[in-house]
Order: C-alpha cells, then structure tokens, then sequence
C-alpha cells in the first residue's frame, strides 16, 4: 500500500480536483472535473463530505470497505483516512464533494454544534443512502454554498456560507432519522444481537477479565461504529446505549443477589466493578435501594 496523501488545507485539495480556489476555508467541488487517478490513501485537514453519484471502486474507510451507489454521503471529521481501491486502475472520480476547514466556524453557533453531527464519526458501511427527493434537496444546499462563493464577498458572505453549511447538516440529521426508521428490521436484529451479547459476556468470566461492559467494546463486537451503535439504541429504545447496558447488569444484579451465600462484594467483582461501592451506589440510582435493603426486602 502507497504513502498516504495528506491535505492540509481547502486550497491543495481544490488544486488536486483541478478546482479554482474561490475561499480558503470552504469549496464545492465537481469531482467529475477532477483529472483521472489511481488508489490511494488520503487524509484531510478540514471537514469532508462526498455526494457519490454512481459507482467508483470499492471505498475503503478505517477497516471497512463500502461499495458506493447513486445518491450516497459520506461524511469524514478532520484527520480521518480513506481511499479507493482500484488495484492500479485509473478511474474517473465522479460525484461533488463539501469541504470547510473549522477555523470557518470560529465564533459560530454551528462552531459550537458541530459535535451533535455524529454521522461524521460513522464508520463508511454506516454512509447516508438517499432518496431522490433527498438528493436534490442537498444538490440545491452545494449549489446555495456555490452561489455564495461565487458571489462578491461582503459581510454578509461568512454567515451565509455557515447559514447554509448548517442547513445541510440539519437536512442530513433529518435524513438519518428516516433511514433509521426505514431499516427498522436491519435494526431490531442488531438490538436482538445486543441483548445476546449482554446476556453471553454476564454470564461469562468476561467481567472479571475487562471489567464492565462498554459501549465501545458492543459496537466493536457487533461491527458498528461507537457514534451509530449509539444513535441506534437511542432512536430503537429511547435509552441511550450506556443505559441500556446499566439496566442488564441491574437484572443480573438482582439474580445474583437471589443467592444468600454471595456477598454484595462478591457480585460488585463478578460484575466486573472494580469497587464494590460503586456496585452499591449505581444499584442504589438506579433500582432505589442498596443492594443489602433491596435483598432483605426480596
């Protein structure tokens, strides 16, 4: 595998995509103008969202591969890698491309929002698959951000670059929330999957081993990206997937304590707590009673 490209700011990618410069910080790129290239790893310094219009080769993104189709969006934080496996073959690179770099969103209301767009910590099987009516709805967001580019630069051009960057995002947000509700099936089993998994790693040696269970090491074991795993539970369960993961060890605690010959220390430690009064206090918020008063109430 070849070096990995790296581009620091908005100006070296514009360049690479035979892109005019228009701002610093912001472009809307045509990949479809971009010279044809070869695979490669690349890395951004800025914001990255790619709108795929057909597909281009198989996209490898952290450890995953996704094959795109029409109408999909990826979306990369600052400093992610991806790339596009072509096993040497030249290809066209099609589709446009949002790129803004954060110091944009200095002293901005969507400065301080940005973390709330979980999508761009997803893993790129997690991508954005739109509908048609989707799609053209963010096409008219590029082309708002385009004429704002385009336009002679006053001082209302900043706002509504960030003004339209924003609508896009919260579109996007919207969008995500259907394609939850649409893959509902897809959904119910990876909860199925989860509860499976919970139930396995309790009954297991596991807690003793790596403690408690996390969101992290769920989302690992199901294949999912920590954010997604996390906005999943949420939207399918209204508990947020830390919650869900407390509420089973508290039914497993409750079972444990059904043995009188096992002490509140030695449940804390067969739960993977690594101080039983921090067993006591988190059964005690969440249940309403110490483990001993809940035991000798029971």
């Amino acid at each position: 595998m070849g070096a990995i490209v790296r581009f620091d700011t908005v100006h070296q990618y514009n360049a690479f995509n035979n892109h005019e410069t228009l701002h610093p910080l912001v472009s809307v790129i045509d990949l479809s103008k971009a010279a044809p290239r070869q695979y490669s790893r690349m890395s951004y310094g800025f914001y990255t969202i790619f709108l795929k219009d057909v597909v281009c080769g198989d996209l490898r993104y952290g450890k995953q591969y996704y094959d795109y189709q029409e109408g999909t969006l990826i979306f990369l934080a600052p400093d992610q890698q991806i790339g596009v496996e072509n096993k040497g073959e030249y290809y066209q690179p099609q589709g446009y491309a949002l790129v803004f770099h954060s110091d944009l969103l200095l002293g901005t209301p969507l400065g301080q929002k940005m973390s709330e767009y979980s999508f761009f910590r997803y893993e790129a099987n997690e991508a954005l698959h739109l509908s048609e009516r989707e799609r053209q709805i963010v096409l008219d967001c590029f082309a708002k951000i385009k004429y704002e580019l385009e336009h002679s630069v006053d001082k209302h051009s900043r706002q509504l670059i960030v003004s339209n960057i924003e609508l896009f995002l919260n579109y996007c947000t919207r969008f995500y929330d259907r394609q939850f509700i649409t893959r509902d099936t897809v959904h119910r089993g990876i909860l199925e999957k989860f509860e499976q998994l919970l139930n396995n790693y309790l009954q297991s040696d596991l807690p003793q081993q790596l403690g408690l269970p996390s969101v992290a090491y769920c989302a690992q074991e199901l294949h999912l990206s920590p954010n997604y795993f996390g906005d999943l539970v949420k939207k399918e369960t209204g508990k947020s997937a830390q919650e869900y993961i407390q509420s089973k060890l508290m039914d497993a605690a409750k079972f444990k304590l059904a043995d009188p010959d096992k002490t509140i220390n030695e449940i804390a430690y067969e739960l993977g707590f690594k101080y039983p009064q921090h067993f006591s206090r988190l059964f005690k918020q969440r249940v309403g009673n110490t483990p001993v008063a809940y035991r000798n109430n029971n």
